[in-house]
């Protein structure tokens, strides 16, 4: 029954399971792109923090498996030289890891007999340096000497803790020597069945992904391997450059500091940054500040040449980053494991960039469509 004077009640039709779908492609697009991207990288940042917890769960056997990837990398090339003179495959990996090994106890050798004598004194410099510092901020800066005091003693005691522990001292040196031995043996099989084991691999795929995958794999080897031999030869450039500089202005301990150098060049922009800064503080602690600015200036010099110069000759354009993203990825890495994070942190961003930009050019040629090659028209028959 209606009421007078009231039409009929419109009936309303609704789709209960449209209403999601609905109310989705009502938003913007820009707010759809956003929670998209922002769901996308919730998930790889998870994804990345979950393996940073496990690789810090397993450290030794992390810390084993990167030094085996890069320096499996580093004598690849010494390993197929070998090969090429028609040696067997074990026979090639078994002199290799032997000649690594050979080269290291040298040049350890050489090392502790130049300066087993000179570290304790160069921790004496490094104090003495570090007090003339002092010394110049607190007259320069509104700072006083209680407040630097405080700081100093914040950072030792954060520096120091644990380090006393006998049984921690231990099984640290039982695990630096099993990862160390673990790493020779992986060595060893990787490049005696490196190659095999990827073809290996790559047979158990299928489908039209299985080009795509061989052709990204290459492409990352080569990134590690140019990064990986690039690498020591800029900072074996940066120890010889600044040890010379070293030399030549008469600062001492000159040896040490280049070996600091060395091994700080295998950390981007923060150990050269670190083992100038040590350097510097040698020279003013040693011989005063007009040494210690002309070190400085040295020390410039040298990370500038090789970072404008030597690098894009050495690591090619398909391994270097920008500077902002290697920031970005050592701080990362000493974050989650420490020193050993700072080291593999460079080459798994650029091994990783490398494969991405490889697939992303793959697909690109892919869509791309195919143009008929243009043909000149047919001649008209001659008449008859």
């Amino acid at each position: 029954m209606v009421a007078d004077g009231a039409g009929p009640t419109p009936e309303v039709r609704t789709n209960p399971g449209a209403g999601p779908r609905q109310t989705w492609a009502g938003l913007p697009w820009l707010v759809r792109s956003a929670v998209v991207w922002s769901a996308c990288l919730v998930v790889v940042v998870a994804g990345l923090y979950l393996l940073g917890k496990i690789a810090v769960l397993l450290a030794p056997l992390a810390i084993a498996l990167a030094a085996t990837i890069f320096l499996t990398a580093l004598l690849d090339p010494v390993q197929l030289a070998l090969r090429r003179l028609r040696l067997p495959a074990a026979l090639a990996a078994l002199l290799t890891v032997l000649l690594l090994l050979g080269i290291l106890v040298g040049v350890g050798t050489l090392v502790w007999n130049l300066t087993a004598n000179q570290f304790s004194e160069l921790s004496a410099e490094l104090t003495q340096g570090l007090d003339r510092t002092r010394d110049f901020v607190t007259s320069t800066l509104p700072v006083t000497d209680e407040q630097l005091d405080r700081l100093i003693q914040q950072a030792r005691q954060g520096a120091g803790e644990g380090s006393l522990d006998p049984v921690s001292g231990a099984r640290t040196a039982a695990e630096v020597v099993g990862s160390a031995l673990l790493a020779l043996v992986l060595l060893f099989f990787l490049l005696k069945d490196g190659r095999s084991m990827w073809h290996w691999t790559l047979g158990r795929m299928g489908g039209p992904n299985r080009p795509l995958t061989a052709e990204a794999g290459r492409a990352g080897w080569r990134t590690l391997g140019a990064y990986s031999r690039g690498t020591m030869m800029i900072a074996a450039i940066d120890a010889m450059g600044i040890g010379l500089a070293l030399v030549l202005l008469g600062v001492p301990l000159a040896f040490p500091l280049a070996l600091i150098t060395f091994f700080g060049g295998f950390i981007p922009i923060i150990g050269a940054t670190v083992a100038g800064a040590v350097a510097v503080l040698v020279a003013l602690a040693a011989n005063g500040p007009t040494t210690a600015l002309l070190t400085l200036a040295a020390v410039i010099a040298v990370q500038q040449i090789e970072g404008n110069l030597l690098e894009p000759l050495i690591m090619k354009r398909q391994v270097r980053l920008h500077p902002a993203v290697i920031l970005v990825a050592v701080t990362a890495g000493t974050l989650i494991a420490g020193i050993a994070g700072a080291f593999v942190a460079v080459p798994i961003t650029a091994v990783v960039w490398r494969i991405i930009d490889t697939v992303q050019r793959h697909r690109q040629s892919d869509a791309a469509p195919v143009v008929a090659p243009m043909t000149a028209p047919e001649p008209p028959p001659a008449a008859t």
